[in-house]
C-alpha cells in the first residue's frame, strides 16, 4: 500500500486537492493543510500517482455503457481499535477478507453511487457528494457501523478521482467516472456483533451515456408477490440486502417484459414505495412534482436534487404518500437514480389493469437542468458540485 494520507485526526489533504495538484511547487516547502503539516514525501506520491488528464486512457470512449472498466487503483481506509487509520492507494483492486466477516455473514454494509465529471471548462467536478456522504452516515449508524467523518469520505472520493483521472470520459460524450464507495465489517468473528475491524473504500469504473439516442421509455409492472421492505426495516438504507431481495422479482418483471419493476408499501400494498433501484417521481395534473414518503423508502440523492431544481423553477413539490390509484391521474411518471437521472415510464400494469402516461416534458426540462449543472454548462447556485485538481 502506497501511504497517501494522515489520520482524521491529524487531517487530510483539503478536498480540493490543490496541494497534490500542485506538488512541484510544494516540494521546496513544508505543506499544511488546515494547521496540519503535511510531509513532502506524500506530495511526492500522491503526484506521482495520478493518471494524466480526463479522457487520457486509450478506451473507446463512444462505446462505453453501464459497466465495470478496470481502473488503476481504490482508495481504502480501516477503522480499528476505536479510530480511522490513514488513507491509502490499492492498486489491487481486490479485498483480502477473513471468511468469517460480518459482511459475508450478516450483510453489515452500505454502499453509494456517485459521478464526477469532465466539464465544459475543462475541469473534473464531483457532482453532490456531500449527500452521499450523509446516506452512509446515517445507513452506517443504522447498522451498528462507525461513522465515517465527512472529510475522510470527501477526500477519499476527490483522491480516487485524482488517481484515476484517465478514465475520467472527455467532455461531450455523455460519460462520467462513476465511484463507489463501500463500508463494511470484516475480521473474524462467528457470532453477531460489532465487527473487529471495518474497511472504507472508494473505487471508481468510467461509464457511457445511459441513453445514447434520446430518453427511452419503459413499461413496469408491480410487483405482488414479493415485498421489498419491511416497516421500520431496512427499506432507507443503502445496503446490498435491499438490493438482492430484488434480483429475483426483478428478473422474473423482465422475463415477461418489464425491465422495471414497481413495489408498493408491505403493510396495505395500498400506497406506492418505489421501483427496484430507483425512486418514483411523476407529474401530477397540476403540473406538480410528487414522490411518495415512507420510511422504508431509499432517499434517492438524484431525488433530492430534483426537487431542488423544480422548487427553484417555481414547479410546486409534494413528498407525501401516494396511494397507487392515484397513478391513473398522472402526466408523466419515471424512475430517479445517480446511474441515468431519470428513466421514463410509459406504463404501469396491475394485474389486468395497464395504466398509460404522457412522454417527458416537465420531467425533461428538470432532466436537462441536472444533466448541464453535472457538465458545468450552466452555473452550479445549488452548490452541488466540486472541482477536483488535476495534476500540473
Amino acid at each position: 500500500l502506497l501511504r497517501l494520507v494522515g489520520t482524521p485526526t491529524e487531517l487530510m489533504l483539503k478536498s480540493s486537492w490543490r496541494s497534490v495538484g500542485r506538488a512541484a511547487k510544494a516540494l521546496s516547502r513544508p505543506t499544511r493543510t488546515r494547521g496540519f503539516a503535511l510531509p513532502s514525501n506524500l506530495i511526492r506520491a500522491a503526484a506521482k500517482a495520478a493518471s494524466g488528464k480526463p479522457g487520457s486512457k486509450n478506451l473507446d470512449w463512444e462505446s462505453l455503457g453501464f459497466g465495470y472498466v478496470p481502473t488503476d487503483a481504490m482508495v481504502v481506509a480501516t477503522w480499528k481499535d476505536g479510530k480511522w487509520g490513514q488513507l491509502d492507494l490499492q492498486r489491487d483492486l481486490n479485498f483480502k477478507l477473513s471468511a468469517f466477516s460480518n459482511i459475508i455473514h450478516y450483510g453489515q454494509g452500505v454502499f453509494e453511487g456517485l459521478k464526477a465529471h469532465c466539464c465544459k471548462d475543462g475541469k473534473v467536478r464531483v457532482f453532490n457528494s456531500d449527500m452521499n456522504w450523509e446516506r452512509m452516515r446515517n445507513g452506517a449508524d443504522r447498522l451498528g457501523m462507525p461513522e465515517i467523518p465527512q472529510d475522510l469520505f470527501t477526500n477519499a472520493v476527490d483522491f480516487c478521482v485524482y488517481t484515476n483521472m484517465g478514465y475520467v470520459p472527455p467532455y461531450g460524450i455523455g460519460g462520467s467516472l462513476y465511484l463507489r464507495p463501500v463500508l463494511f465489517g470484516h475480521g473474524p468473528q462467528l457470532g453477531l456483533g460489532q465487527a473487529p475491524e471495518y474497511l472504507f473504500a472508494v473505487m471508481c469504473a468510467p461509464v457511457g451515456a445511459y441513453y445514447k439516442s434520446g430518453l427511452k421509455a419503459v413499461d413496469s409492472v408491480v410487483i405482488d408477490k414479493y415485498d421489498r421492505a419491511a416497516p421500520m426495516g431496512v427499506g432507507a438504507v443503502k445496503c446490498p440486502g435491499n438490493y438482492a431481495a430484488d434480483v429475483k422479482p426483478a428478473k422474473e418483471a423482465a422475463d415477461k417484459g418489464y425491465p422495471i419493476a414497481l413495489y408498493l408499501d408491505s403493510s396495505e400494498r395500498k400506497y406506492i414505495e418505489e421501483f427496484s433501484t430507483s425512486n418514483f417521481v411523476a407529474i401530477d395534473e397540476k403540473g406538480r412534482y410528487v414522490t411518495p414518503k415512507s420510511e422504508s423508502i431509499l432517499p434517492s440523492t438524484t431525488n433530492k436534487v430534483l426537487m431542488k431544481i423544480a422548487s427553484s423553477l417555481g414547479i410546486e413539490v409534494e413528498e407525501r404518500p401516494i396511494a397507487f390509484e392515484e397513478v391513473s391521474g398522472f402526466k408523466e411518471v419515471a424512475a430517479c437514480g445517480t446511474a441515468v437521472v431519470l428513466t421514463p415510464v410509459g406504463s404501469i400494469t396491475k394485474g389486468d389493469q395497464v395504466y398509460k402516461f404522457g412522454e417527458l416534458d416537465r420531467l425533461k426540462l428538470l432532466y436537462e437542468k441536472v444533466k448541464a449543472l453535472q457538465v458545468g454548462e450552466e452555473e452550479d447556485t445549488f452548490g452541488l458540485t466540486r472541482v477536483v485538481e488535476q495534476a500540473k
